[in-house]
């Protein structure tokens, strides 16, 4: 009997390292499809901008966004204060920044939030079925009559002010339309021969869902919550707006908007800066969602 004796050399340590710490093989096709279109590479650099304003804001800041002065009331655009200033005499372009913290910080938690325990409960719904999928069903129907900024201006009032409360608000408002995403993903996944396999093989159901539905029903889930970013910044500004969210002094895009209209002709600028910042973030955000979308959904790659 002959032994053959495998002599090709070893790949290099450098090569074994750069597979090892590589992203997965679909976060870099994902990537490189959002790359290719100048339009979604510009607002990926907008998100990226925001998101440095965001976690850098309060050293980016000129001055004291809470500072007021008498004397600068309505002040227009100038070397000492780039977007003017407000009807109390507060710097625009430094509370334009820090109010970026407010905004992507629901935009971001609240659908993360709601997309963790909305997946949990869709999965788990269409999973088992029985009555736990009508009861989730009819709560989920009931849920979804209402549009998601009418649901959160109702808890957000029942809750009060208060960006806690606004959080919890916009994340309620939409775990209901994440739940369906997720059950309805389950479903199909539910009738693939490796689950019927993984039942035959004698796995726990729990564990059927954590490692073979979750993974499955990933991709809706992630086209769901890139395309609602956009709207959670947008029904942040609405509630911070109406008194709901971001309560002053701190400042806010909505509640800038709010202060700004009361002067409007007196001091335009921190309606015109906050308006035009909160309108290039939904866009940038609706954009990327669009694009995310295209590549994960198989019926728009059709």
């Amino acid at each position: 009997m002959s032994t053959t004796i495998d002599d090709t050399p070893a790949p290099p340590l450098a090569t074994l390292v750069a597979e090892t710490i590589a992203p997965p093989a679909g976060i870099r096709a994902l990537a490189s499809e959002l790359l290719r279109s100048p339009v979604t590479v510009a607002g990926l650099v907008v998100i990226v901008v925001l998101l440095i304003i965001a976690i850098a804001g309060p050293s980016l800041a000129p001055q004291d966004p809470l500072a007021q002065s008498f004397l600068h009331r309505g002040a227009p655009p100038s070397a000492a204060h780039w977007l003017g200033t407000d009807r109390y005499g507060r710097d625009t372009f430094s509370r334009v920044l820090i109010g970026t913290r407010w905004s992507l910080a629901l935009g971001l938690g609240a659908p993360l939030i709601a997309g963790v325990i909305g997946t949990l409960v869709g999965a788990v719904s269409g999973f088992f079925g029985g009555w736990t999928d009508r009861i989730t069903s009819r709560v989920t129907d009931m849920l979804m009559a209402f549009p998601a900024l009418l649901l959160g201006i109702m808890i957000a009032a029942a809750l009060g002010p208060g960006f806690g409360n606004l959080v919890g608000a916009v994340s309620v408002a939409f775990v209901p339309r994440f739940i369906r995403v997720a059950r309805a993903a389950t479903l199909t996944v539910r009738r693939e021969p490796y689950i019927e396999a993984s039942f035959a093989a004698g796995q726990h159901p729990l564990r059927i869902v954590l490692k073979h539905v979750l993974p499955n029903i990933s991709g809706p889930i992630v086209v769901v919550g890139t395309l609602w970013i956009a709207t959670a910044i947008r029904i942040e500004a609405t509630l911070s707006f109406i008194g709901l969210g971001v309560q002053a002094p701190a400042p806010s895009w909505g509640n800038i908007v709010r202060d700004g209209l009361t002067d409007l002709l007196g001091s335009p600028w921190p309606v015109i800066s906050a308006g035009a910042i909160l309108t290039l973030c939904v866009l940038a955000f609706n954009i990327v969602g669009d694009a995310v979308r295209d590549v994960l959904d198989p019926e728009y790659r059709e």
